[in-house]
This record gives C-alpha cells, structure tokens and sequence, in this order.
C-alpha cells in the first residue's frame, strides 16, 4: 500500500463558481454579475451569494476575469503629489467609496509633470482600469480628450471643455479673495502672496483671487510681494526667508496651500517673527493638521474627503452605465487664531 502524502502537502482543490451557485442555491450567470460588480442583481441573491464565497473561501480569478471581460475591477487614481495632505484626503474618500464595492483604487503621482503625468496614465491604461481619476492635471486640454477617449475618467481641479459632466472644480479664484478680502478686513496693507506651480490651474485662479481683492479694495498689486512656492514647504520657506533677507515691509502672508504656510510660518519663526503678532497668515484647503498647529491656522477649507466619496461614486456609475451627476461643494474660510487685527 502506498504511503500517503503528509498533510502539509496535499493540496486543495480551488473552489470553483459552481461550487459557490450550488452553495447559495442560485444560478451561475447570478455568481458571475455579481462578481463582475452587476447592480441587477436582488439583494437577498446578493447576500446569499457573498455568504457562500465567504463559507467555501472562493477567491475570484481576477486575471482570468479581465482576459475574459475586458474589465480588471480597478480604478486608477493619478493625483499630483499622493503624499500631499490634501490629496491624501482626496484618495481616503475614494477608497472608503470603493471598500463596500468590487472595484480596488490603483494610485500613482503625476509630480507636476507633464512627462510622468503621461507615463502614469499609460500605466494606468495597460493595466486595463475600468476608469480614471485624475487629481489635478498639468497636460494639455487635447491630451486629456485623448484619455477620455481610451477609458471613461473623471477630473478633479480641472474643467476641459468638452468633459464638463466629468470635471470637478470648485471656484478657487472665491476662495483666494476671501482669504485676502480676510487679511485687508483685519487692516493690512501689505500681503505676500504664495504661490503654487505657474501651469497648474488651482494656483493660477488662486493668484487671480489675491489680485482681484487687492485691486477691488484699492490696493496695488505688487510684483515684490508675490513669490513662488510650488506648493511644497521647502520652497515656500525659501522664498519667504528671501523676502525677508530683503527687508521688503509686510504684515500678512496668504499662501495657496496649508504646505506652504508651514513653511511661510518657519521661515518667520527663523527670523524672530510670531504668527498673528508679527504677521498674520492664511492658507488655503484645511488639511486635518491645520486645526493643530500653534497658532492654529485659518485657511479656506475643501470638504476633501466628501469630494473624494463625490468622484469615486460618479466613476463608478458611469463605469457600471448608470445615470450620475457629480456633486457640488462650495468653499468656505475658516477664521483661527493665526490672523489678527493690524495695530
């Protein structure tokens, strides 16, 4: 008699989809749409199906479902920078939109280059996504009409004509002027403005923003007193400490993102300035750390992580051809102790 195979070495049998439709008592064609992601399907079906998949330990063959269906159950997500606070906020409502579906995000960084912007796309397409989401953009309006064409996407921070269902953007020049409307209201005369990357559309409206109140309120718009900071803090601190070297005069700093206004706020600390008492400053989108800085920052808030929710479920309904609209969100100023009266 042959011996038999020790225990650690026998192998299991994978459990197939028919295993699963006998186990829930249904179809296989109701396994394989509710595999495939398929909204028409009951629910009681639903419920049946998943608890038999968890009871037999079915794992569903995913390359073998993309060679099959053409779809790979992945969204791609292309933000600018993925380690920047705010489109880490972004990216958690897009995974928590997706957790309770069949779809898993596939995330990459464009770094503000229109080259590797590109590269991640074609990633992205090869891979087979079912859509695309881009978090801020620098490529040309036909390059992303060009994408649109290939596989359905969903823009955030960008409104190509053409694509307006699919563009996401919020009034950034508004929340600039009211951040500045802020800053003057509180008597200052003089106010630096921080900006981000001279092609990336968000800092441009915000630059228009800080103009427009300056010019509305009867102030000059100074070249000296605009810097570029890239979005990024080590920057920003260098412009800002720069500025200060120059001993140019000024009461206020608005910069265009939290980032920059931590390093606007180091670069005043290492020159022996305090943040309201010497300076007033004022960021832009409310990242979670901003309400726990010292002093805390008064900043324009975006509902971040609502708006990530907003785009994954619109991708979702449009990948799956469901009638969708996405949502709108306004922006709003959040008044902290780092702004005070000019005396």
């Amino acid at each position: 008699m042959k011996a038999r195979a020790p225990a650690a070495i026998v192998k299991k049998r994978g459990v197939t989809i028919h295993a699963v439709a006998r186990q829930a008592g249904v179809s296989i064609s109701t396994v394989s749409r509710i595999i495939n992601g398929s909204a028409y399907v009951a629910e009681d079906k639903r419920r049946a199906v998943e608890a038999a998949m968890q009871a037999l330990g079915f794992q569903p063959n995913y390359l073998a479902k993309t060679l099959m269906t053409g779809r790979s159950m992945s969204i791609g997500v292309i933000a600018e920078d993925i380690v920047s606070p705010h489109y880490a906020d972004v990216i958690r409502g897009i995974e928590h939109a997706l957790l309770d579906t069949p779809y898993n995000p596939v995330v990459n960084s464009g770094h503000w280059s229109r080259t590797y912007e590109t590269r991640a796309i074609e990633t992205q397409i090869y891979r087979h996504v079912d859509g695309l989401l881009l978090l801020g953009s620098t490529l040309p309006d036909d390059a992303l009409l060009d994408v649109a064409s290939r596989v359905p996407l969903v823009m955030f921070g960008r409104v190509v004509p053409g694509l307006e269902a699919h563009c996401l953007s919020m009034d950034q020049r508004r929340g600039a002027y009211l951040a500045t409307r802020h800053l003057i209201e509180l008597g200052h005369r003089a106010i630096v403005h921080l900006g981000g990357p001279a092609l990336q559309q968000d800092a441009l409206e915000r630059r228009h923003g800080y103009r427009q109140a300056l010019l509305d309120n009867d102030l000059p718009v100074r070249p000296d007193l605009e810097l570029t900071g890239d979005f990024i803090e080590q920057p920003a601190y260098q412009a800002l400490l720069h500025l200060l070297e120059t001993r140019v005069p000024f009461t206020a700093v608005f910069a265009a993102n939290d980032q920059m206004a931590a390093g606007a706020r180091l670069a005043l600390h290492r020159k022996g300035l305090r943040v309201p008492d010497d300076v007033s400053l004022v960021g832009f989108d409310d990242v979670p750390a901003s309400a726990y800085t010292i002093p805390p920052l008064t900043t324009v808030r975006q509902p971040t992580y609502h708006i990530g929710q907003g785009l994954a479920t619109h991708l979702l309904n449009v990948v799956q051809g469901r009638p969708s609209q996405l949502p709108a969100f306004e922006l709003s100023l959040v008044i902290r102790e780092s702004t005070r009266v000019l005396r």
